[in-house]
């Protein structure tokens, strides 16, 4: 996927003054924010929980290296290939390799995240494989021009019914369905011939498990066992984050994930797929590949953002971020919208190429408060708001007025008197009203704001003057 995250302004300015998309991301606080505080509330022991979930990935994280090597071994025990990849390109050049090795013409995908990265699906179109995406918002995107996906559990969060009904009749060829059954079944009919015919199916993985060399893979729709029982190959992608030690530890994470996500108990489809197809067993491929990816994550262990390797992809982040609710994901360029993504994002394709996104966040911490593996989001955005002021990455005169402000406050004699002068004026730019609508060289913060007029006075001042209760 093409990088466009050094435009975010631009987009984001874009999608604020489209209504029709303003109207549809509110799905987003009616549908998954409330269903997952409904589905918390559910659960008493959730905070308990989440602790366990998030030792448990730390323990996964901080010996990595033994338990991939240990998912190797146990995979291949049980009749699958493991393939590594350095870059996403190494990656999808990979699954190249084996359509072309297995004679694959046609291929079935299951959503994946981690293809998004790689560009897979064109990789495989120039190398005359047909791929086709079988989740409804994934397929719905496909023949929409192969538009990118919006979220990462709901892709298709920014279109309206009406929006899908007009695209599946110009692309379907069949009178316009309004109701959502008929949408859906129109959909079913197009893809099942897609089912039978695939040479190839391809799947993404919420996780691995280290000691049965399993893929554990975790939907609503049901397509993903089409994509990876019937057609003689499997390929399952993935990135090496998401490797778990044990069954007990998935099952400790899949207590948090749908209900994060889509404020489910549980998903409708729990799948945990292991080898080949055995000599009696009436499914399941007769070829079965893994292509796991480090696309930058190896170079997070360690450090100071190695706490976003926890991440289990549940989108909770973005759903109750009011920055995503208001732009949507696209606006993000790249794979990872939201916060998840403003912090994944210039780790993976380079900071210098996602400028905005770090401050693509008011810091609120809501993201933070959300996330089943305790991911301290704000702290990472700031940590990279610090890394681009030391590299020199922010215009000149952001860094002189921080670096002013940054002299005036390691001096009180300076600080106080600047501080008194500048709420003074604040307060006159209230008015009568006591609201600032625009503040002098900060129109592109007080354009689309206003805030409360200070009276007049510091703090310290009013404290004083008040005295001792």
């Amino acid at each position: 996927m093409q990088v466009q995250s050094m435009h975010f302004k631009a987009r984001a300015g874009e999608k604020l003054a489209d209504q029709r998309l303003q109207q549809n991301l509110k799905k987003l606080s009616t549908k998954f924010v409330s269903g997952r505080a409904a589905a918390v509330a559910a659960l008493p022991e959730f905070d308990d929980i989440r602790a366990a979930a998030v030792a448990r990935r730390n323990h996964a994280l901080a010996e990595l290296d033994v338990w991939l090597e240990r998912f190797e071994a146990e995979a291949r025990r049980r009749g699958a290939t493991v393939l590594w990849a350095q870059t996403p390109a190494e990656a999808a050049q990979l699954v190249v390799d084996i359509a072309r090795r297995h004679g694959c013409k046609s291929a079935i995908k299951s959503k994946s995240m981690v293809t998004e990265e790689m560009g897979l699906n064109a990789a495989l179109h120039q190398a005359g494989v047909a791929v086709t995406e079988t989740d409804l918002g994934e397929y719905i995107l496909q023949i929409n021009d192969n538009e990118p996906p919006s979220h990462i559990i709901a892709p298709v969060v920014h279109k309206d019914k009406e929006q899908i009904a007009d695209l599946f009749e110009r692309v379907h060829h069949k009178p316009r369905k309004t109701e959502i059954p008929d949408m859906t079944r129109e959909a079913r009919e197009v893809l099942r011939e897609k089912f039978m015919q695939a040479d190839m199916g391809m799947s993404g993985g919420n996780f691995l498990i280290a000691e049965t060399g399993s893929v554990a893979v975790v939907t609503n729709e049901g397509n993903e066992g089409m994509c990876t029982i019937l057609p003689r190959v499997h390929v399952a992608i993935t990135g090496i984050e998401k490797v778990l030690p044990t069954l007990e530890d998935f099952a400790a994470v899949l207590r948090l994930l749908p209900r994060s996500a889509t404020g489910q108990a549980i998903s409708n489809y729990v799948s945990l797929l292991t080898g080949v197809r055995g000599a009696t067993e009436p499914d399941g491929p007769e070829h079965m590949y893994f292509v796991l990816l480090d696309g930058g994550r190896s170079e997070l262990l360690g450090g100071e953002f190695q706490d976003m390797l926890r991440c289990i992809r549940c989108g909770a982040c973005m759903n109750h971020c009011p920055v995503y609710q208001k732009v949507g994901g696209h606006a993000y360029g790249w794979v990872y919208p939201g916060p998840m993504g403003s912090v994944l994002t210039p780790n993976y394709v380079g900071l210098e190429n996602a400028l905005d996104l770090p401050h693509a966040a008011t810091l609120c911490g809501q993201c933070q408060v959300v996330c089943p593996m305790s991911i301290p989001l704000p702290d990472l955005l700031r940590k990279l708001r610090e890394k681009q002021f030391e590299r020199n990455l922010r215009p000149w005169a952001e860094r002189l007025m921080l670096r002013a402000w940054a002299y005036a406050a390691l001096h009180p004699r300076l600080y106080r008197p600047a501080s008194a002068t500048i709420a003074w004026l604040l307060a006159r730019l209230g008015g009568s009203g006591g609201r600032i609508e625009h503040v002098p060289m900060a129109s592109g913060w007080s354009r689309y704001r206003d805030m409360p007029a200070p009276p007049g006075g510091l703090f310290r001042s009013q404290f004083a003057r008040r005295g001792p209760r």
